[in-house]
């Protein structure tokens, strides 16, 4: 910072600190590891380049994301903060797949504890089917009933036109006696 001490920046390049260093404000002098680790992936001078192309309300943003990726990127040289982006979305899918099951198990606890509920259109539903029911009870009770009925009118039937029968061949139409 232009005077007594210069910027962690400024100190591992071995340069005297400029009033208007671009790198002062973000990289202190007590904090030097943040800008070697910066250096060491990106170079002093594409973080400066980047730096000037940015507007200054945005640079402290700029650069915690440039020291976050450099850290990623020595953890994991090959897909650096990608990586861990991943790895936290896979996390997160886990987690919503849990969270579902756990939200189908108390849905199925909480079915299984409530008293089945009969909405009033299946109340009529199950009285016009117990009604049609009691309907075809009673046909095929009434259908059986004739049946037998009827069976029993031809058993009668046939039992009377013996009668008949008879009394046929001792009369005709005509009051004959027909043998």
């Amino acid at each position: 910072m232009g005077g007594t001490s210069p910027c962690a920046s400024c100190k591992l390049l071995r340069r005297r600190c400029a009033k208007d260093c671009i790198f002062a404000p973000f990289f202190p002098s007590d904090d030097p590891h943040k800008f070697a680790i910066v250096h060491k992936v990106f170079g002093a001078s594409n973080v400066s380049k980047m730096l000037q192309e940015l507007p200054i309300q945005q640079r402290a943003d700029a650069v915690s994301s440039l020291v976050y990726e450099a850290n990623a990127r020595v953890r994991d040289p090959v897909y650096g903060c990608v990586g861990a982006i991943s790895y936290l979305q896979n996390q997160v899918s886990q987690l919503q797949m849990q969270l579902a099951v756990a939200q189908a198990e108390i849905l199925c606890i909480q079915m299984q504890n409530e008293p089945a509920v009969v909405m009033p259109t299946q109340l009529h539903n199950i009285d016009e089917s117990d009604h049609d029911h009691d309907k075809s009870a009673f046909l095929y009770h009434h259908q059986n009933n004739s049946l037998s009925h009827h069976h029993h009118h031809y058993l009668n039937f046939a039992s009377s036109s013996n009668v008949i029968h008879d009394s046929l061949k001792r009369e005709s139409i005509f009051g004959d006696i027909i043998s």
